[in-house]
């Protein structure tokens, strides 16, 4: 949410004049440019890579420019990303700035190709807005299975309307991965109930799991605010310890793509109050888990999480 500091204007300014050299050079437009036999998506976040591969099987070619442990929210755009940009089919991102310093990136490419928010057709009334900036909502959307149906859809509506060949693909698998997000919905409510409403608090580094929250009913915290951009300080360190110290906290929680700094710091702040709270494990915020690991799949890392947090606080 800060203003753009010089570099990050060069920086995007500098990549933005790239895509358009890389363009002139090649003599057409990016479509043209595509030699692959596959419609090639590209994909900003795990999440999303993971949701299209479902939808889409083995019609498409999908890549992540962001693996795991990347934080969108500090991710700058690469060369080898230009070449991948200029050269897919169709571009999928979250959107709700969430790959805050690629925002120009993507509104100048889709100027010549798809480049589709995934946040797009769900309702400003489904979305959480952020204390403090009127009109912006909280882009981590995927923390909710339910509303992260609505991506789903939105990326399969995207696939058939531009591969009309393999519609019917997308729509039926498209309908199979929704029911399975169904039951992944469904099986964390249950989950979540043994844990006691009085210790159903979630504390982590940056405030990623807000729709989680709303949806579950879990008590959430967040350090820093929805962006890894903002800075911790002595004070929101101070307020947490003594909320924890105040409520008994159990155990509080780290992030894969986020430093572990802010947690530490808190956890000796309770320890020189006299409460011993632990890291009760670490979790999957802003990315996914490895390749070919279950958390490496977006049901894996929600449910990696869900029972992480559920064995650390009941």
């Amino acid at each position: 949410m800060k203003q753009k500091s010089r570099f990050q204007k060069y920086t995007c300014s500098s990549f933005l004049a790239a895509i358009g050299i890389a363009l002139v050079f090649t003599g057409c437009s990016p479509k043209d440019a595509v030699t692959h036999d596959r419609m090639l998506v590209v994909a900003t976040t795990g999440m999303i890579k993971d949701a299209t591969e479902n939808i889409a099987g083995d019609a498409v070619e999908v890549v992540a420019l962001m693996g795991p442990g990347v934080d969108p929210h500090l991710y700058k755009a690469t060369h080898g990303d230009l070449e991948r940009l200029t050269t897919a089919d169709i571009v999928f991102y979250n959107g709700l700035h969430l790959e805050g310093k690629m925002g120009e990136v993507l509104e100048k490419l889709g100027r010549s190709k798809p480049v589709v928010a995934i946040t797009k057709d769900i309702p400003d009334s489904l979305l959480r807005d952020v204390p403090g900036f009127q009109g912006t909502h909280d882009p981590h959307i995927w923390f909710d299975v339910d509303l992260w149906k609505n991506a789903v859809r939105t990326i399969a509506a995207a696939l058939q309307e531009h591969d009309t060949i393999n519609a019917q693909t997308y729509r039926r698998n498209s309908e199979r991965y929704l029911t399975r997000l169904d039951s992944l919905h469904q099986a964390i409510r249950q989950k979540v109930l043994e844990v006691p409403k009085p210790q159903r608090v979630l504390i982590t580094a940056h405030d990623a799991f807000g729709y989680f929250g709303d949806a579950y009913d879990v008590e959430v915290k967040g350090l820093q605010g929805i962006s890894t951009v903002s800075e911790f300080g002595l004070k929101d360190v101070t307020d947490m310890v003594t909320f924890i110290h105040s409520r008994k906290i159990k155990a509080i929680f780290v992030e894969t793509s986020v430093s572990q700094r802010s947690i530490e710091a808190v956890v000796e702040g309770c320890r020189q109050r006299g409460w011993d709270v632990k890291i009760g494990g670490s979790l999957y915020s802003d990315a996914m888990g490895a390749a070919g690991t279950p958390e490496g799949t977006y049901i894996g890392m929600v449910s990696a999480n869900v029972r992480t947090i559920v064995e650390s606080l009941k």
